[in-house]
């Protein structure tokens, strides 16, 4: 039987102090123990920083899958598809790459009334866009990204292009934008209003972020499983880039799942 997200419990069981308590804002203990929607919420609450943030959100299996047979959502239980919600609903924009929009068979994001209600009472976009990082612009101008949406995708092509593909992709009402480097996606975004950016992969994307030190933050869910054999990690690349990581937040989910916070150390004041 299907369980409703929604029904899942979720406990801290580390929630440093100086995490937000609450859309006004403020400074409050954070104690272990049961969390209501509300204090789940101020937990992934994006920081009040006047510059764009850059959240990355995966699930591994506990040795480190990103998916099963090439699909994320194999992974994924309750207390993950709670997590996912909330943290769309929190986004101004999703960033993805085109792999990871194929293989996932990307649509527009779905936000329930209420958030989009409540994200309209606070000057943001009703529905958050979906930007599609795609260097060749190889992408089936009748994919669902572009039509089973109501807001237009971005889509981030290299000045390498081939023209005709982007004049095509373009035809879709996708507004497309040429990205010199992943370091520019941020900032792309932010001149477009879009400061608060949720990344969801690919592997790809992300150690490229990773490499370029664009990487502000990392939301990972752990899912109580092992999958074995040789599915990717979450971020790789051609070369190491070590990038250390403060917790903000461990939480377990009465699924068995953990959800951990973790924010980059750049130098950068969160709050």
């Amino acid at each position: 039987m299907h369980r409703d997200s929604n029904a899942i419990q979720f406990t801290a069981l580390d929630a440093p102090a100086a995490e937000q308590d609450g859309p006004a804002g403020g400074h409050a203990p954070s104690p272990v123990g049961p969390l209501s929607s509300g204090r789940l919420a101020a937990l992934y609450a994006y920081p009040e920083s006047r510059g764009p943030w850059m959240r990355v959100n995966f699930i591994t299996s506990v040795d480190g899958a990103v998916a099963v047979d090439g699909r994320s959502g194999g992974l994924g239980g309750p207390g993950d598809r709670r997590v996912f919600g909330l943290l769309r609903s929190l986004a101004d924009v999703i960033v993805v790459g085109a792999g990871t929009v194929r293989a996932e068979n990307y649509g527009g994001a779905r936000i329930p009334a209420e958030d989009r209600r409540r994200r309209v009472a606070a000057g943001r976009p009703e529905i958050p866009r979906i930007a599609v990082v795609s260097a060749s612009a190889r992408i089936d101008p009748s994919h669902r990204v572009f039509h089973d949406t109501a807001v237009a995708p971005l889509l981030l092509v290299s000045a390498d292009a081939e023209a005709a593909r982007v004049r095509t992709l373009a035809g879709t009402g996708a507004e497309i934008v040429t990205l010199p480097d992943v370091a520019d996606i941020a900032p792309i975004l932010a001149d477009r209003g879009l400061t608060r950016i949720l990344c969801e992969g690919g592997p790809n994307l992300t150690g490229r972020l990773l490499a370029a030190g664009a990487v502000d933050e990392l939301c990972l869910t752990v899912a109580p499983v092992l999958i074995g054999g040789n599915a990717p990690r979450m971020a790789v690349g051609p070369a190491s880039t070590p990038a250390p990581l403060t917790r903000r937040h461990l939480l377990a989910g009465d699924d068995g799942a953990l959800f951990t916070r973790w924010t980059v150390a750049q130098g950068r004041d969160e709050r």
